[in-house]
């Protein structure tokens, strides 16, 4: 009995430590402490899950006489002598000789002349190439390595965590070892009786696997326990997010009534099929009182999302109370405006737009009508969130292509209305795996085909070397009356790309994409400029002051500038129907989706659309690049697309999920783990059902660590 005690005060002891501050472990201080918190770490548990980037793989470690060349190789030996060598100005070369008990490895590093101080004779290294051979000797050129000490044995894999200034590889090493020791016999979240069936490891072992395997299977089998936690706890925390009883909301019954019928009866067209089973879908969740409406609206570009969406306002009028929608840029807020305002009018509906180019006045008067209750709908961006913008009641919540925006931002709105129904509209296809783990809280409403299908875009991947027949269509589409859009990765020079929207960074993994020189607006509109002097130019870009991307938008729309040169900031919403021909410039930097997206906006009424995606490098080069724009070109179908870009890249660079606060998922491989995926999406649900808020006690250490990391999640119905 007394052993039973003690065994289960130590479990408890090691799982409240996960929730500790990371100061409280070992050789954590200082400097250390620093660099832990500059890369997200605060609390322990969020160390265990800051998991190894790569492993020195010392179970398959070979001599320098075994290492076959023209392979890759993992080789272990001791640094004999090393050189700085200056070949030329601004060339510095690192000779290193390694040797080992069956002969000599000389490896080279260029450009790195400080590593001539941080190795020296002496030193145990690990080194990781392709072997080559030349003048007597096997050598490697530029290989990873790692330099060993004594928690680095032979025969084990070694973690290589990511890390930054102030902490090391080995110092990062040293302290997980250290949490894991103390950590190693945490009760374990999941209950027992799941991982029997869904056959996992302990929580425990798969930590202690994932930064320390043994072997590869014993580290595939960890990350599947890791992913299995990681995709049932968000789904535990979507869930719980909108049950009552964890938030103390009370949802709203709305009753569609007369200004229902009018707008209806205002829209220009029928709606289709598709369209009106989305409106059912949607207003049968406002009017169910026992409940927050949670809804995707998804619908490829030019579905007709808005005209189901302006139904959903009009239910929210008919009730008495208020919608605000937010859109992720001021163009698309305007355009929401000016495309649904004329419908809110006809059916009796007040609205306001709120964006930061609002002038003072109209937002004066805006906000004054939404604290008193005398205006119903707000469109605007992120200037939504201000201080001055109160709602007398909040009911509805629109938030166009949400995963823009940050956790943080969705739920400042949604405390401006605790309780109100959220719909949320995206144009981005979304793979199914990847539905039911971020999105597996939503209940979806899906439009496939277009009401009115439009004249249609057709896609042509060029390369540079043959860019004027891109150059061709456009004047083409100048002499017909008709406009263009040139779209580049980047703002201007100045910009390194790391504020992409949408950047595959294909660089680093193909060996493709890094060297490309990337277009900029500034340069491009210039150059531009100079080969049509027969039409006007002008530039868009996010940086630029709302007022100027307006006016900027607005010539464009009524033809003073006939060719826009932007960055993808018209990839959503933009419509300009005279606008026939885009040229997308370094079409290998951005996904498929945005790629999608950005045709989209040509060919949207009765001219037909081009899109010229031009890329970097020869093509037949059959790189990863070059497949995903092949692609592009053979099918329409956003949905086939996006199951491709999937197989093809993280869920997080798809749904651009790299903004702070954004939902992402580190261990779960979207196509791989589609059993696992269903699996937990089950799992949550049957959980809930037994247990709807988690309350029973046995759950206790499940809905603790639910809580520890998705907290924000949690708290963005009721702003708690």
């Amino acid at each position: 009995m007394a052993a039973g005690i003690a065994s289960t005060s130590l479990r408890l002891a090691a799982t409240h430590l996960l929730a500790d501050d990371v100061s409280r472990l070992k050789y954590v201080s200082g400097t250390r402490e620093e660099a832990l918190r500059r890369l997200g770490i605060e609390r322990v548990g969020d160390l265990l899950l800051h998991v190894p980037r790569r492993y020195l793989d010392f179970t398959h470690a070979l001599t320098i006489e075994a290492a076959p060349l023209g392979e890759v190789a993992t080789i272990v030996a001791v640094v004999d002598r090393v050189t700085l060598k200056r070949p030329r100005p601004r060339l510095t070369v690192v000779e290193v000789s390694l040797v080992d008990e069956t002969g000599v490895l000389e490896a080279a590093f260029f450009k790195q002349p400080w590593l001539a101080q941080q190795l020296a004779p002496g030193d145990r290294l690990a080194l990781i190439g392709k072997v080559e051979f030349s003048y007597g000797f096997k050598r490697m050129t530029a290989p990873h390595f790692e330099k060993l000490d004594g928690d680095a044995l032979a025969g084990s894999m070694v973690p290589v965590h990511p890390v930054g200034e102030g902490i090391s590889v080995a110092w990062m090493r040293r302290i997980v070892a250290g949490a894991l020791e103390r950590t190693l016999v945490t009760c374990d979240p999941v209950p027992a009786g799941l991982r029997a069936r869904r056959g996992l490891m302990s929580e425990g072992r798969a930590l202690r696997a994932i930064h320390f395997p043994n072997d590869a299977a014993e580290r595939g089998a960890a990350r599947s326990r890791l992913a299995y936690d990681e995709l049932l706890f968000l789904q535990l925390a979507l869930r719980l997010r909108n049950r009552d009883g964890l938030l103390g909301v009370t949802p709203v019954a709305h009753t569609p009534a007369s200004h229902v019928a009018r707008l209806r009866a205002a829209l220009p067209f029928a709606l289709s099929d598709e369209q009106e089973r989305a409106c059912e879908e949607i207003l049968a969740d406002m009017a169910d009182g026992s409940r927050v409406m949670n809804r995707l609206l998804l619908g490829d570009v030019g579905t007709g999302k808005t005209a189901v969406a302006c139904v959903a306002l009009a239910a929210a009028a008919d009730t008495g109370t208020q919608t605000a929608v937010m859109a992720p840029t001021g163009v698309l807020a305007q355009q929401y405006a000016q495309k649904c305002g004329p419908l809110l009018d006809a059916a009796g509906i007040s609205w306001t737009l709120i964006t930061g180019s609002t002038p003072a006045p109209e937002r004066a008067a805006g906000t004054r009508g939404l604290r008193e209750g005398t205006v119903s709908v707000a469109f605007g961006t992120q200037a939504l969130l201000s201080d001055d913008v109160a709602f007398r009641r909040l009911t509805l919540v629109v938030i166009d292509e949400q995963h823009r925006f940050g956790v943080g931002q969705r739920g400042a709105l949604r405390t401006k209305g605790p309780g109100a129904d959220l719909l949320v509209m995206t144009a981005t296809p979304i793979p199914r795996t990847l539905a039911l783990s971020v999105y597996g809280d939503l209940d979806a409403s899906i439009i496939r085909r277009r009401p009115v299908p439009g004249a249609g875009v057709s896609t042509k991947v060029l390369t540079d070397a043959n860019r004027d027949i891109a150059y061709t269509a456009i004047r083409e589409a100048l002499r017909a009356g008709e406009r263009a859009y040139v779209v580049c990765p980047l703002v201007d020079r100045s910009d390194k790309g790391d504020t992409l929207d949408d950047a595959t960074g294909w660089g680093s993994g193909e060996g493709e994409g890094s060297r490309a020189p990337l277009h900029d607006v500034a340069t491009e509109a210039a150059e531009i400029a100079r080969v049509f002097p027969e039409a006007q130019v002008a530039s868009l870009t996010g940086p630029m002051p709302a007022a100027e991307k307006d006016a900027a938008l607005a010539a464009f729309r009524t033809g003073a500038v006939q060719i826009l040169v932007s960055t993808t900031v018209i990839e959503v919403g933009v419509d300009v129907p005279e606008a026939t021909v885009m040229v997308i410039e370094n079409g290998e930097r951005f996904g498929l989706a945005t790629l999608h997206q950005l045709r989209g906006r040509v060919g949207r009424g009765k001219l037909p659309g081009r899109c010229f995606v031009i890329m970097q490098g020869a093509a037949g080069s059959r790189s990863r690049a070059e497949e995903r724009l092949r692609a592009l070109e053979r099918t329409e179908d956003g949905f086939a697309l996006a199951e491709l870009d999937l197989r093809l890249r993280h869920e997080g660079e798809i749904l651009g999920f790299r903004q702070s606060g954004g939902v992402t998922l580190r261990f779960v491989d979207l196509e791989a783990d589609v059993e696992l995926i269903e699996a937990a999406h089950g799992d949550a649900e049957d959980l809930l059902a037994r247990s709807p808020a988690l309350e029973d006690p046995k759950d206790a250490a499940l809905r603790a660590e639910v809580v520890a990391r998705y907290g924000d999640v949690l708290r963005e119905v009721s702003g708690g």
